[in-house]
């Protein structure tokens, strides 16, 4: 336990990842501002310390996994000509569908975090249009390489792909199974006309 009064370095990431481990371990419904405290080994007030409560830190958490989620698949154009365009897509959505659904299901049925989250994305923060947007740039560029056929439309396989991810992230249908990256996968086969 960090002692009281004592600035924790690297606290909101801690606090998140703790509250990742007890959405795996223990489920959506399991996550309470003192479960994620007493995952961290805070103080048990620290939560309200820092966040307005348990709904700005649901949404600030799905803000932060979207944020990386973003800021990995914005490297995706500079891997144009190498490896795969199929296992470059699968790596992005990997990405995305590694946040737990169980996180996203407490963002859109807790009114003022649902909220939150809406205004950050509208205010420009890191979300499913940006990862769109650098699906895009990545097949342009690789259609500039030849290796995606030319009349391919990449704005609606960003599209198509993204809104998918969504899909699978809002049903609860994206947990971490073998099938579930398989069908992504053969879905990237499908829309960039590849076997």
């Amino acid at each position: 336990m960090s002692p009281r009064g004592v600035a924790i370095e690297g606290l909101r990431e801690r606090l998140f990842a703790a509250a990742e481990r007890v959405l795996a371990r223990d489920g959506a419904a399991a996550l309470t501002s003192r479960a994620v405290t007493e995952e961290a080994e805070c103080a048990k007030g620290v939560l309200h310390t820092h966040f307005a409560g348990l709904d700005e830190f649901v949404a600030e958490l799905v803000l932060h996994r979207f944020a990386i989620a973003a800021a990995q698949s914005a490297d995706l154009p500079a891997r144009a000509g190498t490896g795969s365009v199929a296992d470059n897509l699968a790596d992005v959505t990997a990405s995305v569908l590694s946040l737990d659904p169980g996180l996203v299901g407490l963002a859109v049925t807790r009114p003022l975090a649902a909220q939150r989250v809406r205004e950050a994305w509208q205010a420009g923060a890191p979300g499913f249009p940006a990862i769109q947007e650098s699906v895009d740039r990545y097949l342009r560029a690789e259609q500039e390489l030849g290796r995606v056929a030319a009349p391919l439309d990449t704005d609606s396989v960003a599209l198509a792909l993204v809104g998918t991810l969504h899909h699978l992230l809002m049903t609860g249908s994206a947990e971490a199974t073998p099938g579930s990256q398989a069908r992504i996968e053969r879905l990237v086969h499908a829309l960039i006309g590849t076997a």
